[in-house]
């Protein structure tokens, strides 16, 4: 598709997330003996996803970037505002070949925008956020990312996250 083509074209609207899709919950707990409420947001299977390593178009950049956030908002309605909180994203491939789970970060970094701009959290700056810290899950057929959200608000613990 060239330049112009694009321009002129929908971004990609994600589809919304089927329970029958819904990957069974992960083991382990990431979040095992921690204490606070404990989120989970699954995107949909067969995103596009962003890689470091890859070098695209600055509009085809973008355009996979706004259907990430997009997927991301979507998947976090119903999310009460957090004040602080402590993510974990998981990498779930569609098959099992060796992966550089960081690499995937431009991707995981779009969701968690979508948590923002769904009023989850205010910002994801390191006052209010820890992580996203990238694990690989099990294989799912198409691949998809989950974040687990670990609430750090009310817990009682000494986390000052402005250091």
């Amino acid at each position: 598709m060239t330049h112009e083509e694009m321009e002129g074209a929908e971004p990609e609207t994600p589809p919304p997330p089927s329970r029958a899709e819904e990957p069974p919950q992960e083991d382990p707990d990431w979040f095992e003996g921690l204490p606070g409420r404990r989120f989970r947001v699954a995107m949909p299977p067969q995103l596009t996803l962003l890689n470091a390593n890859q070098r695209p178009h600055h509009y085809q950049r973008a355009e996979i970037t706004k259907v990430l956030r997009r997927a991301g908002w979507a998947a976090s309605r119903g999310i009460p505002h957090l004040e602080r909180a402590h993510i974990i994203g998981v990498l779930h491939p569609n098959d099992r070949q060796r992966r550089d789970p960081a690499n995937w970060y431009p991707s995981f970094k779009a969701c968690i925008d979508g948590l923002v701009d769904q009023g989850v959290l205010d910002d994801d700056d390191h006052t209010r956020v820890i992580g996203p810290d990238m694990r690989i899950g099990h294989v799912v057929k198409g691949g998809r990312l989950v974040l687990h959200i670990r609430d750090l608000t009310s817990v009682d613990v000494a986390v000052d996250l402005r250091k």
